[in-house]
């Protein structure tokens, strides 16, 4: 399981252990996940750490370990894992209407400015703004970068983890796909070491029946040859464009960044969107609060040709989160008798470690291939990670000064 959670490990104090108080209601739980939308930059695991403070510590409306336990289901799951604990919380708050209140609020900041950027950045022409455009795909480098050294270390820690990994990197590098890498991991974790599992003493205190979990899986399996089918037999671009971003929603294991090949493929392939213009909007994704999958807004709307670029930037915002959120649903009144299954968690650290290799294979193709021309550009990609390593400089800060140097560079 992802060390992150050892962050969150209970602090047995009576405060932080009591039972929440009472259920809110959505209004409340909108505007606390609107602000955290406003400011949450750094990530899914920063995202964690924001949540912790304003709704473990301060707000108190679950207990430490009632935390710990969700943060854990969306790491074992497909999904972006930060709107997938908020969605819990506020499902945990306030109900169906708190679960998207929670989901709506975090994620519409950033959803809004990357659309904003979908329909400015085609005003970026000529050297300057050439320019700003590569230093975004410079960025994206130092990010990815920045992602696999921190996701190795936590789902790939030893050796034959690694190994695993760097097989995944292969197999995807190599164009026999993402899927076959993940599906391969899952299987090759039945063959690795068993090591001491942590059992939670509470079962979660979600009022979900099991119907209603066996319904939202049926739902989340069933949509996937559906949307197949139909988008195979309508010719119809909407649902084309949904069926891709559900797809991608779908097999997104292992953090937001872990989406770049995904979505490379889903739109950049088939000749949608061009390689630059992918780039360009991650690089500008890195710069925002909230969730990485808003991303997908960016692609809607950037997709050609073309005549509702507002409606496939909704459909394909909706169908990326789409499925992370039904996997929620689906697992949580089953988890905690489910994630005690030594079957389970030894599946679940093969895909882990699968999926490190899965963003390898991206920062080497499409990450460095498109945006590494010269020395200078290494250089600057470089100094870009260790700012983010070392100096802990918050994602935005390295954006801004790496687009204005690569637009200086430009002109001069």
């Amino acid at each position: 399981m992802h060390n992150g959670l050892s962050l969150l490990a209970p602090s047995m104090t009576d405060a932080l252990l009591s039972p929440p108080p009472a259920h809110g209601n959505a209004a409340e739980v909108f505007r606390a996940f609107l602000r955290l939308g406003l400011l949450s930059f750094g990530g899914p695991i920063a995202h964690l750490g924001y949540f912790h403070t304003e709704f473990v510590e301060r707000r108190r409306w679950c207990s430490e370990e009632t935390f710990a336990e969700i943060v854990a289901i969306a790491q074992s799951m497909p999904g972006p894992a930060s709107s997938q604990v908020g969605f819990a919380l506020g499902l945990l708050r306030a109900g169906w209407s708190g679960g998207l209140a929670a989901w709506t609020a975090f994620t519409m900041p950033s959803a809004l400015l990357m659309l904003a950027f979908a329909f400015g950045h085609q005003l970026l022409t000529g050297r300057l703004g050439l320019g700003v455009i590569h230093g975004l795909q410079l960025v994206a480098v130092a990010v990815v970068a920045q992602a696999i050294l921190s996701m190795r270390k936590s789902l790939a820690p030893d050796a034959p983890r690694m190994a695993l990994a760097l097989a995944a990197a292969l197999i995807v590098f190599l164009g026999f796909g993402t899927l076959l890498a993940i599906v391969g991991g899952a299987l090759a974790g039945l063959l690795l070491p068993q090591t001491a599992q942590c059992k939670p003493t509470h079962p979660l205190a979600f009022r979900l029946s099991k119907a209603v979990g066996l319904t939202a899986a049926a739902l989340l399996l069933a949509l996937l040859p559906a949307l197949h089918i139909a988008a195979a037999l309508s010719n119809s671009q909407p649902v084309a464009v949904f069926n891709a971003f559900y797809r991608t929603g779908a097999l997104v294991f292992g953090g937001g960044h872990v989406v770049l090949p995904l979505l490379e493929a889903a739109v950049v392939a088939p000749g949608w969107v061009d390689q630059q213009t992918f780039l360009s909007g991650y690089g500008a994704a890195q710069a925002l609060p909230g969730p990485l999958f808003t991303f997908a807004a960016y692609l809607g709307a950037a997709i050609r040709p073309s005549v509702h670029p507002l409606l496939l930037a909704a459909l394909a915002l909706i169908a990326i989160f789409l499925p992370g959120l039904l996997a929620v649903i689906a697992v949580l009144p089953f988890w905690s008798e489910l994630r005690q299954r030594p079957l389970v968690q030894s599946t679940l650290r093969g895909v882990n470690a699968a999926v490190v290799g899965v963003l390898i294979a991206a920062f080497l193709r499409p990450v460095c291939a498109s945006a590494l021309h010269s020395f200078f550009d290494s250089v600057v990609a470089v100094a870009a990670l260790i700012a983010l390593l070392r100096w802990k400089l918050p994602p935005w800060v390295i954006v801004v000064a790496v687009a204005s140097l690569s637009a200086f560079a430009a002109i001069a």
